[in-house]
Parts: C-alpha cells; sequence; structure tokens
C-alpha cells in the first residue's frame, strides 16, 4: 500500500497553521468562489450581459455524448485534489494555487464584462437519457457567466499538475490527461460555451501556470 504524505488522523482544526496541516487553508478558496458565484449569479442580469458567439460555433454540432465527460469534471477535481492530499502536498497546493487563480482572474472578468450565451438549442434533435441529462444541466446552470470558461481553465490546470506526478504510471497520467481533453470539448459540443469561452481561458491559464509551476519553483 502507498504511504500517504500526511497523517490527516490527527488533524484538529487548531493545527491548521501548523507546517504539516497549513496548505488546508487553501481549501477556503472554494467557500469564496462559491459565495462570490452566487452574488455575480444574483446581482448581475442577463439583460447587461454581451452575447458571446463566433461562426465556429454554428459549425459546432449539438453531441449530447460529450455530456459525460462535461459531468466527470466535478469528480475529476475532487479526485485530483484528495489524491494530491494525500500523496503529493506539493503539487496539492500548486494545483489548489492554480484553481484560486483561474477562478479570481475569471470572477472579475464576469464582473466588468459579464456575458451569456444564447446556443443552446430550443430542441434536442434527440431524445434519450443523456439529453435529458443536458436539460437538467441548463435548468441548474444558467447560461450567464460564460467567457473565460472554467470547465477549461481547470481542466488544464488538472492536466498539467497530473503530468507532474511521476510516481503515478504513464497511462493513468495520459488517461486523466485526455479526460480533461474531453472535458474542454464537452463545453462547446453540448453548448454550454462558446468556441471564444474556450480560447479565452487559455491567457488565464498561462497566468496561473506561469505563476504556480514557474515563477513559484525558479523562488
Amino acid at each position: 500500500m502507498r504511504r500517504t504524505a500526511v497523517d490527516y488522523r490527527g488533524f484538529r482544526l487548531k493545527k491548521i497553521n501548523e507546517s504539516e496541516f497549513k496548505h488546508l487553508k487553501l481549501l477556503l478558496g472554494w467557500v469564496v468562489y462559491f459565495a462570490l458565484y452566487a452574488l455575480t449569479e444574483r446581482l448581475i442580469p442577463a439583460e447587461r450581459c454581451f452575447v458571446v458567439h463566433c461562426r465556429l460555433d454554428d459549425r459546432i454540432p449539438f453531441c449530447e455524448w460529450f455530456v459525460i465527460p462535461y459531468v466527470a469534471w466535478y469528480g475529476l477535481i475532487v479526485f485530483s485534489l484528495v489524491w494530491f492530499l494525500r500523496y503529493d502536498v506539493e503539487l496539492f497546493t500548486g494545483l489548489q494555487t492554480y484553481f484560486i487563480i483561474t477562478q479570481v482572474v475569471a470572477t472579475l472578468i464576469y464582473i466588468l464584462l459579464p456575458t451569456r450565451q444564447e446556443l443552446r438549442p430550443e430542441l434536442f434533435p434527440r431524445e434519450n437519457v443523456l439529453t435529458d441529462l443536458v436539460a437538467a444541466l441548463y435548468r441548474a446552470d444558467t447560461s450567464t457567466n460564460v467567457c473565460p470558461s472554467l470547465h477549461v481553465a481547470l481542466s488544464l490546470g488538472i492536466a498539467s499538475a497530473w503530468l507532474r506526478e511521476k510516481t503515478v504510471r504513464w497511462i493513468w497520467r495520459g488517461s486523466i490527461v485526455l479526460l480533461a481533453v474531453l472535458i474542454c470539448l464537452s463545453t462547446v459540443f453540448i453548448k454550454q460555451h462558446s468556441a471564444v469561452d474556450f480560447l479565452a481561458a487559455l491567457p488565464v491559464c498561462a497566468l496561473a501556470e506561469w505563476f504556480v509551476f514557474y515563477k513559484r519553483k525558479r523562488k
């Protein structure tokens, strides 16, 4: 059995500032993000948002099969954070810092330049379990605050972290990277995002990548 990097059985809240556990404070970034997400969703009306669209969007067909990797994104985030918490605290710190940077930058953009998309089909070309799942996603998630896509930004951060996890067999790392790529593609194939949102996420990723995996390493 693989040995864990930290024995969390001894963790108590009063020990959060100790060197062994202080990295756990980074998880508070999720609390801040969800609070800001809720505020931006409620305080920025759709009529104030700019419509995001490009010609490529019209050429990309709707494909409900991509809802599978789209939904897998949530599990991939949890799995990656838990794995690195257990086995590589340095990569956990890097990945969670990456998440915080991309979430902060994206939220600032949502506030300063609110966007929405109008790509969702009024009628699905087919009716099946997958289109039912897409419809449920549409109901749960509004079509505002879309550019840049955090589905893309966080997926690329996860892929970057796993490529640095050299203690895991290449086939597993490759599978996770492939899943991250499929998640990025899923955003445009189930019409949750425009291709513009996809491309806008790339410079945000580059900023986080530079800060987390280049600047901090040099220090």
